[in-house]
């Protein structure tokens, strides 16, 4: 800890300090779930205010990587999971790039009708049955994304007798029923998570997590699938990327 003392000049003095904090980080020197010794500690430490150290603390709980709680004080978090949405890969993939060890706990499986919302993203009349899946995506042993898909009854019938863990979805629906997702459209709002979903996804309730609401579509361009997805905001991180044209 503070392998150097800060130097007057051009780097201000809490950008020195979240260097040496973000390095002893990627160092190990504290591991997850460890509390880092308190503001004033560590400001003696680098013999300088509590300002700085402050500062650096609050950016690095900006980039998810320490959470602050008043009380309590400051805890090494896990990093993040980057998550591309402009990728096509799957969660058992994704978890494999990262090293992690991906699993699927099927929740509840069930044929029900249909509700406005859900008859609205199916193009279908309220009160059409459709197949309800909800699923946990777990990676080390760690819930990490709650879905809830529902998808057209009269097209998909008998897919509630094949495997919904063990398998990928998209690949039944390829195998079994001769349908591909060739696009989807998805929309992305931060919420608080509601009791049920808190629960699966073994957070406090009210924790801030991300909700992801998607729509796919095949070949002849008709949904097939609508999906909401709960990411939990403290083990991941969404992003895309967009080509410009400009003339």
């Amino acid at each position: 800890m503070a392998r150097y003392r800060l130097e007057a000049g051009p780097t201000p003095l809490h950008h020195q300090v979240y260097l040496d904090l973000s390095a002893a980080l990627d160092e190990g020197e504290w591991q997850i779930g460890d509390r880092l010794p308190p503001e004033r500690e560590l400001a003696r430490r680098y013999g300088c205010s509590l300002i700085p150290v402050r500062r650096a603390l609050d950016e690095l709980a900006r980039e998810g990587r320490l959470e602050r709680t008043r009380g309590r004080g400051t805890f090494v978090l896990h990093p993040r999971l980057e998550v591309d949405l402009a990728n096509s890969e799957s969660f058992a993939e994704l978890m494999h790039m990262h090293g992690m060890d991906p699993a699927t706990r099927l929740v509840a499986s069930r044929a029900e009708p249909s509700g406005e919302a859900v008859a609205g993203a199916l193009a279908l009349t309220a009160g059409t049955n459709v197949i309800y899946l909800e699923r946990l995506r777990i990676a080390n042993g760690e819930p990490l994304i709650l879905e809830q898909v529902y998808l057209p009854e009269v097209r998909f019938g008998g897919l509630l007798d094949h495997d919904l863990e063990s398998n990928s979805l998209y690949a039944l629906l390829a195998e079994h029923y001769g349908t591909g997702v060739v696009r989807t459209r998805e929309t992305i709002e931060p919420i608080r998570l509601r009791a049920h979903e808190a629960r699966l996804l073994d957070q406090p309730a009210e924790r801030p997590a991300l909700l992801v609401e998607g729509i796919a579509f095949d070949p002849d361009d008709e949904p097939i699938e609508y999906t909401r997805s709960y990411v939990r905001g403290d083990r991941a991180r969404l992003s895309f990327e967009r080509r410009i044209l400009r003339p």
